[in-house]
Order: structure tokens, then sequence, then C-alpha cells
């Protein structure tokens, strides 16, 4: 169950060195005024794809999983994100509808800041607004080169690609334990649970990859890589 609190204010977050970098102590007041910290144990959802979109949320501690519900109940996980990263939506000031659903990976720490708030300060700070619009193009250009890579690459390339991802930018390990389940990776490279759990044990077997449960190891980075651009 979600726990409430108040611990924290955004003039000591460590977020106020991110995109609220800038802001004068009346408009990160503005801010802590309408927030909320709220903590989730791992598994609880934290936004409910086509829910009211009315808050984004800060992560302080933890992870979590960003995915699309798509048709008979299949998910496409679209991204891992953690400390530190802003999770809103492409439903702020179009619809106000959330558009995908975040999962808690982890046990997460997070605020919880209104959006219309978040409006108010963006009016009154043109870099906060150029920083979100920046945050949000990066976004949308991950997301064209993902769509690209799922639509266009083997299931080889698909593990290889999300295998890297993991390691590069999320764990920045080439050895890590990762939360994600093996159904979480089959819905990070758009296949069935048993097709993912066939090609990592490819890769074991070859030993590009060591894995033990959610323990992994990549052996052989460079042919990782290959089977990546080779698609």
């Amino acid at each position: 169950m979600a726990k409430y609190s108040r611990k924290m204010a955004c003039t000591t977050c460590c977020l106020t060195q991110s995109i609220f970098r800038g802001l004068s102590p009346e408009q990160l007041e503005i801010l802590n005024e309408n927030r909320h910290e709220v903590e989730f144990n791992a598994g609880e959802i934290m936004f409910k794809q086509g829910t009211a979109l009315t808050h984004i949320a800060c992560i302080l501690q933890g992870m979590v999983k960003i995915y699309i519900e798509g048709l008979n109940k299949k998910n496409l996980l679209i991204k891992v994100a953690r400390e530190n990263a802003i999770i809103g939506g492409p439903g702020m000031y179009v619809d106000f509808i959330h558009h995908f659903s975040v999962a808690a990976l982890t046990d997460v720490q997070t605020c919880f800041i209104d959006v219309n708030s978040l409006e108010k300060i963006m009016k009154m700070n043109q870099n906060l607004a150029l920083n979100i619009l920046k945050k949000n193009n990066i976004q949308g250009i991950q997301n064209f080169k993902k769509f690209i890579n799922l639509t266009q690459k083997h299931m080889s390339g698909r593990i290889a690609d999300a295998l890297l991802y993991l390691a590069d930018e999320i764990h920045n390990a080439t050895s890590f334990e990762t939360p994600l389940s093996r159904q979480d990776i089959a819905d990070l490279t758009s296949m069935s649970k048993e097709s993912a759990i066939r090609i990592l044990k490819e890769f074991k077997d070859a030993r590009i990859i060591e894995l033990s449960n959610n323990h992994f190891t990549i052996h052989d980075r460079e042919a990782l890589v290959k089977i990546s651009d080779k698609g």
C-alpha cells in the first residue's frame, strides 16, 4: 500500500539540480506547496493508463517501468526509469489523460507535483519550459529509434538491444541484477516470454552472457553489439 509523507522540501531536494535548476526560491515554494511524497512497494501501480493526469512524478529513489497497455492484455515496455527521473506524459496540456502506465519495479520513493503549479512556474520561468520541451523531445527521438528497432530487427537483435540498454543506461555495469522479470524483458523487446527465454539461453550457451535468475553478466560485449547492429 502506498504511504504518504512530507519529509523534504523543494529548496533542498537534489532534483533542483535537474530541470528545476535555476528556479527562484519563490518558484520553488509554489511547487513545494502543491506536492505530495509517496512511497510505493514493488509491483504497485503509480500511474494507470487512461486515468486523469493531475500530477507528474519525480523519482527520488528506486526503479520503475513505463509501459503501454495494448490489445489482448499485451504490454509494450517503453523504458525503465530510476532516481532523478521525472515522469509526466504526452497527455499534459492535450487531454490530461495518462497514455501509459507506470509501475514500481522496486520499492520507490516519489514526489508528485501538481500540473497546475508546474504550468504556473513554466509561465514564470522560460528556462524551465525549454528544459521540459527538450526532455520531451529527447524522449520522442528515443521512442522513434525504439520503434524502428522493434519492427525491423530480428528477435536476437532486440534481445541484444535490451541487454545493452540495461547495462549501459540503467545499471552502468556489465554485471548487474535487474528487477525485470522474464515477462518484462519480453515486453521490452516486443516478443513472447518463451521466445525471450529461448534467445537468452542461446546467448548463454554461446558464452556471450552469463545469467542466474535475475543476475546478468555480459562476457562478450562486442558480440552483443554485432548482433544488435546486424539486427
